[in-house]
């Protein structure tokens, strides 16, 4: 049994890509805290469907649509959001999108909308939170990263590129906002049995080289980032900012 954070009841908690994969795992963590969740997805079915069996359950949960990359849209649905279940006191920066794609093929318009996908949104969510924490007297960041950089990963370098600026981030709004009792983390998570990950990559070669890689010699699943996800967003990691945790079974 996970275990229950007494302090995370009631908190407003908004997870970016909460609609599938890694992301519905977290939104169904923080449900289970009693947070009041809201989260952002592209994907209308699945989200509908993640509201419906939440609610069903006696959870608060409230599902915006909206395109990331559009950061008109992303403030609109943080607004609705806040509008709905009160200010935003943990933002769970999930949302990205690990398309492979060949360098000589990268056009700058594509460069443009992979930084979009896997990087932008995560500065301007937080931005549109921020001033309600401060006024709060507090608040949690996690911002999500990935080992790919880490691991030197090829066949796509914009989304690598996106992923270690995270922690560039991650820790200048640490710096800037833990005089007001802000926490700003990020995760790392490894190769992560979701679905999409499941379906598309998941060969028997690939298999090979997670038994070789990886430490911990099984499949690490969504549900093991989110429990970590809603650790850091409890008073139980109070002392943690500025800080890169990596959840990969042992990959790096």
């Amino acid at each position: 049994m996970a275990a229950i954070y007494s302090d995370l009841a009631g908190r407003v908690v908004l997870v970016t890509g909460g609609g599938s994969g890694i992301g519905e795992a977290i939104v169904r963590r923080f449900a289970g805290q009693k947070c009041r969740v809201g989260f952002i997805d592209i994907q209308d079915d699945p989200s509908r469907a993640l509201v419906k069996d939440l609610t069903g359950q006696g959870h608060t949960v409230h599902y915006e649509h909206a395109d990331l990359r559009d950061i008109a849209a992303l403030r609109s649905a943080i607004a609705r959001i806040a509008g709905a279940l009160g200010p935003i006191e943990v933002l769970v920066n999930n949302a990205a999108h690990d398309e492979r794609h060949a360098t000589p093929d990268v056009t700058p318009e594509y460069w443009d909308e992979r930084i979009a996908v896997n990087l932008k949104h995560q500065f301007f969510a937080a931005q549109a939170v921020l001033p309600a924490m401060q006024q709060a007297g507090g608040g949690v960041i996690i911002n999500f990263g990935s080992i790919s950089w880490m691991i030197g990963q090829g066949g796509m370098a914009a989304y690598t590129a996106s992923k270690s600026a995270v922690l560039g981030l991650t820790r200048s709004l640490a710096r800037d906002y833990g005089p007001y009792n802000i926490r700003v983390n990020a995760i790392a998570p490894g190769w992560i049995m979701t679905q999409r990950q499941i379906d598309k990559w998941l060969t028997p070669e690939a298999l090979k080289e997670l038994d070789a890689r990886q430490c911990l010699k099984r499949k690490i699943m969504p549900d093991e980032v989110a429990r970590f996800a809603v650790f850091l967003a409890s008073e139980e990691a109070s002392a943690c900012t500025a800080q890169h945790y990596i959840v990969d079974g042992g990959w790096v």
